[in-house]
């Protein structure tokens, strides 16, 4: 299917669209422009969907969502060092909070979450919002690099150990005490990103060339994929699928690249007795003769597909999620635009543009729109994209403003929060009084 023709011309917008994030179980997109923000469904392929926009703050750089839920966390380069929290469907401010400098990124489940500045990271219990650790004297991030998974029971916090090398620090949220180290890389970090139950661990340096899965909480390195060779990139996104089955990496050249994530056993069938399949055996086995650099070179596994941007040097980022229960390659770009692609890998692992969709237009508003973010039976991206036979995940009622009662929303049992926040009743979650307060010198050093 042929995509839509851009509205506007990729120069023209880049300054209008200054930030861009998917939510959590990537049903959600919410952007920041000049004018306040947006927040689309993405239950639809066809459509995309404004279920609300706010044109009351300016020059907004962060937005995060909480899932599906109202809770939505707005940050203004009017205030870069006060973060808000509002409640968007009651068009009420739940609280805010001011720190002592820029705040660079925020991160949140639902037990935790986390403002990061260029040298300090505050955890917020999100129930109350109370503040409860404050890691002060971390190295200089000024990029505000940091992860937090998605598991609210396994509230794991992942930020850069040093300026000068890829060392990962991998933080308890929960028991709020620091696990290990890890010595992911040579240079310096530029991308990192936890699976969907908080168990697995990615990594990107600035280099860009090899990326690499590890375990948590033990930090053993699991998966490495080479994602080129020719040349140094910027990875600007690296995401799990949510079946932790593929890893996507999109950088700022037109190519995103899906790995799978699977290893290679000895129980492959016997090579055929031919010429070919001997010498195959023989540079196999010359690798552990060869120099350490050399021998994981060659036992890198490459993209299990890619998908083509007609374009490269913007800001993008990407995910893969299940729409209208098929698998989708999803990428928000600075030029305005989300493009979407399928996935079918008897097609030589290529992803096919089928639609492009402004997000700088103006969308349809409904914010009713929301019902259908999730089959009532839903299928991993990996039962989809490479149908292996695999027993259905353990499910109970699903987290949403209704408790999942009104569609028969289902999610991961790890993913169920025990008392699930509820924002639409009369016990306004957080507490609005009390909420408010500043940062600057009410912090508990690490």
């Amino acid at each position: 299917m042929e995509a839509e023709a851009a509205d506007a011309a990729p120069g023209g917008v880049e300054a209008a669209l200054s930030c861009f994030s998917f939510n959590q179980d990537c049903t959600s997109l919410a952007i920041g422009t000049k004018a306040g923000y947006k927040l689309f469904s993405l239950s639809s392929v066809e459509q995309l969907d404004q279920v609300h926009g706010n044109n009351e703050i300016p020059d907004v750089y962060i937005v995060e969502r909480l899932f599906s839920s109202s809770l939505v966390v707005v940050v203004s380069h009017t205030k870069p060092r006060q973060m808000n929290v509002y409640h968007f469907k009651k068009g009420t401010e739940i609280c805010n909070y001011s720190y002592s400098s820029t705040i660079l990124s925020i991160k949140l489940n639902r037990q935790r979450l986390l403002v990061c500045l260029e040298e300090s990271i505050y955890i917020h219990n999100i129930k109350d919002m109370k503040l409860l650790k404050t890691l002060l004297d971390i190295p200089a991030n000024p990029t505000g690099l940091c992860a937090l998974s998605i598991n609210h029971s396994n509230s794991y916090l992942a930020y850069p150990g040093s300026q000068t090398t890829g060392e990962i620090v991998l933080y308890d949220g929960n028991s709020l005490k620091t696990v290990c180290t890890i010595a992911a890389h040579e240079g310096t970090l530029a991308a990192i990103a936890f699976n969907s139950s908080g168990s697995r661990l990615a990594s990107a340096s600035e280099k860009g060339t090899v990326i690499r899965v590890f375990s948590v909480p033990d930090g053993q390195k699991l998966y490495e994929f080479r994602r080129g060779m020719k040349r140094y990139v910027t990875i600007s996104s690296l995401v799990f699928s949510m079946d932790s089955q593929f890893l996507c990496a999109s950088s700022n050249t037109e190519t995103v690249h899906i790995f799978k994530l699977e290893h290679l056993t000895d129980s492959r069938p016997e090579e055929p007795s031919t010429w070919s399949g001997y010498m195959g055996k023989v540079f196999m086995a010359a690798t552990n003769y060869l120099p350490a650099q050399v021998s994981d070179m060659m036992n890198q596994d490459r993209a299990f597909a890619t998908g083509r941007l007609n374009f490269s040097g913007q800001k993008n980022i990407c995910t893969l999620s299940t729409i209208q229960k098929l698998p989708r390659l999803l990428v928000a770009s600075s030029d305005g635009h989300l493009y979407i692609y399928n996935l079918d890998p008897q097609d030589g692992g290529e992803c096919v543009l089928i639609k492009t969709h402004s997000l700088l237009g103006s969308g349809t508003t409904d914010e009713n729109k929301e019902n259908d973010l999730r089959p009532a039976l839903p299928q991993s991206y990996a039962a989809t994209a490479a149908r292996p036979s695999a027993s259905a995940a353990s499910t109970v009622p699903g987290y949403s403003e209704d408790g999942g009662a009104l569609r028969g929303e289902v999610i991961p049992e790890h993913e169920f929060a025990t008392g699930p926040v509820c924002l639409d009743d009369e016990n306004e979650f957080p507490p609005i009084i009390l909420c408010r307060g500043s940062q600057k010198g009410k912090t508990k050093q690490s």
